[in-house]
């Protein structure tokens, strides 16, 4: 009964939160994000109870059906809404609170350097936008905001939205703390070529100077002669 309530909770959180779910029914039978979460639950049991291979060999052919990778070994809270789906992956130690928001080709993933606890936990109410990856052993805190597209590499507190690659906090309990917002994020990688570009101009005036030294240098020494 534990099993079917869980169900119930997800699609009824979903059909409060999604303006395009029509029925309870719709949700249960054609949402790929809930049957991944409903597979996982099953799933999640059968790795609890030391089966491993049967949850991972269920995990994979999920996987296969609906393109989002859950490791059987997540814990997941109720009313997950996994919207759309495509490409979400969910690492073995990751913990999702209650009533998250996960949109396509997000990863809740680790960086290959961490054992034991390697992934990460969001809280409660945690947005995670499309393309957006969350690395690490640390905490999301409730109600957080990941924007599309961000690499989080680093505890973000509750109430806060992160944006940018790597993400940083512009926004904390309603008050902006950067200037900046999704849509005009600084691009990194063209920051990081003006830097170069503007040592490079400064090395070619030190050649330029020196060459300059050495025209003067000879001139001299040819007048000497």
């Amino acid at each position: 009964m534990g099993f079917i309530k869980e169900i119930k909770k997800d699609i009824h959180s979903i059909m409060e939160r999604d303006p395009a779910a029509s029925s309870a029914l719709e949700v249960l039978l054609t949402y790929s994000g809930v049957h991944a979460v409903i597979v996982h639950r099953a799933a999640h049991w059968f790795y609890n109870h030391d089966h491993k291979l049967i949850a991972r060999m269920i995990s994979q052919i999920m996987r296969g059906i609906t393109g989002i990778e859950i490791h059987p070994g997540a814990k997941i809270g109720k009313g997950l809404l996994i919207d759309h789906g495509s490409g979400v992956v969910i690492g073995e130690t990751a913990e999702i609170g209650d009533y998250c928001l996960l949109y396509q080709g997000c990863t809740l993933g680790g960086t290959g350097k961490d054992h034991g606890k390697r992934h990460p936990t969001l809280g409660n109410n945690v947005m995670v936008g499309a393309g957006a990856k969350i690395l690490g052993p640390f905490k999301v805190g409730d109600n957080a905001k990941i924007a599309a597209n961000a690499v989080v590499l680093k505890e973000v507190p509750p109430n806060s939205t992160a944006v940018g690659v790597p993400a940083r906090i512009v926004r904390q309990n309603g008050k902006r703390t950067l200037d900046l917002d999704q849509i005009h994020i600084p691009d990194p990688v063209a920051q990081e070529l003006a830097v170069d570009r503007m040592k490079l101009a400064k090395l070619e005036k030190r050649i330029a100077q020196l060459e300059a030294m050495q025209n003067v240098k000879e001139e001299s020494k040819n007048a000497d002669l």
